[in-house]
């Protein structure tokens, strides 16, 4: 009989599951509560396009049945907008969902999941869920080395992630280098390439990744309504690929993952390309604005890394710490991120927000760089 100091019975969860560390968000106060004006998360400044609003309101349907389990018009108008097969596309509840997915239809214990170093945090959750290995390989500059990504693929790799641009660096590959890793990769690795930020890239550096989503049999790319689109909490994401990938993700997603409320917001965002369009050129303005402002900080320590994303990774190596800094804009009244948790601890990850937040961001770190000598 168990004494009354026994330790109860319980469930035992798989040692990979205790190997993973909860996704972190970016938050939206200060330690004391109070609320900021939020630049930790890459969401839009211009927030949603006024055609999605009003169709998130008028969404009809008996909120008492299911939704389109297939979200068949959502995939239809994806694939007129980028000349794909509807028939190729899966929907995903945001596409860290898909992400998941696909680690764990391809890969599982004694297997390899491999990414660059700094890349999007997911990746890590993604490969210790389905209880694979993750292998990071190092980083150039903050961003993608190619050579060092193909130097650790093994017999055990299964899956490689790309993000491109990178979340949290900005960094970004063209489509010369994204075939090169391709060509370099065994056909039973699945190469997924993230393109979160797709949308903010300008149409003649575009990465080709489409492309070979259409014409190959072993890669995936994932995009999200999440970041250009203004659509974060409607967590709505898509991918594209080979018929039989697409076929893989859709036997392991949830039923019904996209609600009604999503599908119609979704596909009245994707009309408003005008949305679009204004988001990326407001993007590229103030992303170059703040970069100059920063780099006008170089003697103080602070560079800001090239960025294709919705924001500005800067690095400290001067008096002013990327944690104090990161202290003093809540002072100002302005959440950023700061990445110890990444390994960046001598980072800051700003998102791009209106002129004069950015404005304000920029006056605020050279008082505190100058202050800081």
């Amino acid at each position: 009989m168990a004494s009354a100091t026994d330790t109860p019975a319980r469930p035992t969860p798989k040692d990979w599951i205790l190997g993973i560390h909860a996704y972190v968000p970016g938050k939206s106060t200060g330690a004391d509560g109070q609320v900021l004006t939020k630049l930790s998360a890459n969401e839009n400044p211009l927030g949603t396009s006024p055609l999605a609003l009003a169709a998130r309101g008028e969404a009809a349907g008996d909120p008492s049945r299911y939704p389109d389990p297939d979200s068949t018009a959502l995939r239809q108008a994806l694939g007129r907008l980028h000349g794909l097969p509807a028939d190729r596309i899966v929907m995903g509840t945001g596409s860290d969902e898909l992400l998941n997915l696909a680690a764990q239809a391809f890969a599982g214990p004694g297997d390899e999941v491999l990414y660059v170093r700094f890349g999007f945090s997911v990746y890590d959750i993604a490969a210790r869920r389905c209880g694979a290995t993750p292998v990071v390989a190092p980083d150039r500059d903050y961003g993608t080395d190619v050579d060092a990504l193909l130097a650790h693929v093994t017999d055990r790799t299964r899956v490689v992630f790309l993000a491109n641009p990178n979340n949290p660096t900005g960094s970004y590959i063209g489509r010369s280098e994204v075939a090169r890793l391709h060509a370099g990769l065994r056909p039973d690795i699945l190469l997924v390439i993230d393109q979160a930020y797709g949308e903010y890239v300008e149409a003649g550096e575009d990465d080709g990744a489409f492309e070979l989503a259409a014409t190959t049999h072993n890669v995936l790319v994932t995009r999200t309504f999440s970041k250009i689109y203004g659509l974060a909490g409607e967590r709505i994401g898509w991918a594209t690929g080979d018929a039989a990938l697409v076929d893989m993700l859709n036997r392991i997603r949830g039923p019904f993952n996209i609600a009604l409320t999503g599908q119609a917001t979704a596909l009245a965002a994707l009309e408003d390309q005008a949305f679009v369009s204004a988001s990326r050129e407001h993007n590229l303005a103030e992303r170059a604005r703040f970069e100059a402002a920063v780099n006008a900080l170089g003697n103080h320590g602070l560079r800001p890394l090239p960025s294709k994303a919705n924001f500005v990774l800067i690095e400290f190596t001067g008096a002013l710490t990327a944690e104090a800094a990161y202290n003093g804009l809540m002072q100002h009244g302005y959440i950023t991120r700061w990445l110890p948790g990444q390994g960046l601890p001598q980072c800051l990850r700003i998102t791009i927000g209106t002129a004069a937040q950015m404005d304000d961001i920029a006056a605020a770190l050279r008082q505190m760089a100058e202050a800081a000598r």
